[in-house]
């Protein structure tokens, strides 16, 4: 048994935890749980925990059912929100077969192998994300229309605000779960909200951000309210992203660093960038993987309709901050395009495997856009090469299913179910009759 399990066996006992939840994503991001006594965990750990992996989204077919679920000792912390007398703790998990090997479909291990493919090339990749997420009133009824908590708007400080006080309580208990909260803020949307996260490596990351959606909902429940992570919840207020800013480092050394260079940008950090211009469209379906999605994305209000890239400019797909004299280890490139309520172990694969792509090919970087795209007209995008993101779920798998960098990135099992699955729903969704049609339609028909 090696020491961090030996610190785990010794914190339980310690502080009288009684349960022992062991988390892990299905393959739609979903968090899925189990709950184990004290006196399970040591053979947790030798031997994982046995599941029907058939009835988990992706994870395996039916004749193969059988899956095991092995703590990860590293990510052991305990749960604030059951209170100080017989705790709750939590422990992500990898999930293998039953010969021990890691489990293609598992979200944790696609990541995984994605950050192994940068290590070789001695690459550690870091992420950023800034999270976006309304607040309602519970509604009296399932069919109530949306009532936002408040009517604040971008960094409106509520006297009183219902927002602060929640802002509060779930920082405080990400702090105390060892999550580093950077930022946070009303946004543009009323009952919209951003947390944002220090900087991380992305495993880490991914796994904070799975914690954070449980904390968000949690603290919500606690204060009476509702949390949601859809990207567009309300047709006309701002859509909910997630903004996450990248960097390559190798060793203690940020790979996009270079002095003197434009926007101090190295050669490193523009095939990078170019890898994720190129590569866009392929992996919108994963990083926008809602038919909701596209509401959000050509929706206006700053969402990155158009893949372009930019220095501060908010209308790019890609940004580029403004870089701080005297701190080059916080040079980094932003992605707009993804939303709150992605797979962060899927997205992060693919957009890193982009911009890998770009490094290895050696893709040249177009010219930056200074203009503000959304006021563009077609012709004028057309001219400058500016090609739109996937305007539909539909038209996103139709790009994605001929993508080559996906299907290597994801695994066949992943790639496959992930087709399958968004296929449906755009079809279902394709087969309501909306609201919409009925007011427009219906009388006049």
């Amino acid at each position: 048994m090696d020491r961090q399990q030996e610190f785990v066996l010794r914190t339980v006992e310690e502080r009288d935890i009684r349960f022992i939840r062991l988390w892990f994503t299905d393959v739609l991001g979903m968090l899925k749980s189990v709950a184990i006594a004290p006196a399970e965990l040591e053979s947790a750990f030798a031997e994982g925990i046995g599941f029907d992996g058939s009835s988990i989204e992706g994870l395996t077919r039916v004749y193969e059912a059988d899956m095991i679920a092995k703590p990860d000792p590293t990510t052991f912390q305990v749960l604030p929100w059951r209170g100080d007398r017989h705790g709750t703790a939590r422990m992500f998990c990898d999930i293998l077969t039953p010969d021990g090997e890691p489990s293609l479909a598992d979200s944790r291990n696609v990541l995984k192998r994605a950050l192994a493919r940068a290590s070789d090339k001695g690459f550690t990749f870091y992420t950023h994300p800034e999270v976006e997420f309304y607040l309602f009133n519970q509604p009296a009824t399932p069919d109530a229309p949306l009532v936002p908590v408040d009517q604040g708007g971008y960094f409106d400080h509520l006297a009183r605000g219902s927002t602060h006080d929640f802002r509060r309580a779930a920082i405080t208990m990400l702090e105390s779960m060892g999550i580093s909260v950077e930022f946070s803020h009303h946004e543009a949307g009323p009952g919209q909200n951003e947390i944002d996260l220090r900087y991380a490596d992305a495993l880490t990351t991914a796994d904070n951000l799975m914690t954070f959606r449980t904390v968000v909902k949690e603290v919500a429940l606690e204060q009476g309210v509702f949390a949601s992570f859809m990207p567009k919840p309300l047709a006309d207020q701002p859509g909910s992203g997630m903004h996450t800013h990248l960097s390559l480092f190798e060793g203690d050394r940020n790979a996009f660093h270079e002095p003197g260079a434009q926007f101090e940008l190295s050669k490193t950090a523009r095939q990078f960038i170019s890898g994720l211009l190129v590569h866009a469209a392929e992996i919108t379906a994963i990083t926008n993987q809602y038919v909701n999605s596209y509401k959000r994305l050509w929706g206006g209000a700053e969402a990155p309709s158009y893949v372009c890239w930019g220095h501060n400019n908010r209308s790019a797909l890609v940004r580029v901050p403004m870089y701080k004299p005297g701190k080059g280890n916080s040079s980094r490139v932003e992605y707009r395009a993804l939303d709150s309520a992605a797979n962060p172990y899927l997205a992060f694969a693919v957009m890193l495997a982009a911009g890998l792509k770009g490094i290895e090919e050696g893709y040249d970087l177009p010219e930056a856009t200074e203009d503000d795209v959304w006021e563009l007209t077609d012709a004028e995008r057309r001219a400058l090469g500016i090609k739109p993101l996937p305007q539909s779920l539909d038209a996103a798998i139709a790009v994605m299913e001929r993508s080559e960098l996906v299907a290597e990135t994801l695994g066949e099992h992943v790639f496959d179910f992930v087709l399958r699955n968004k296929r449906q729903e755009w079809d279902e969704y394709r087969a309501q009759v909306t609201p919409f049609e009925l007011k427009r339609f219906l009388q006049v028909l």
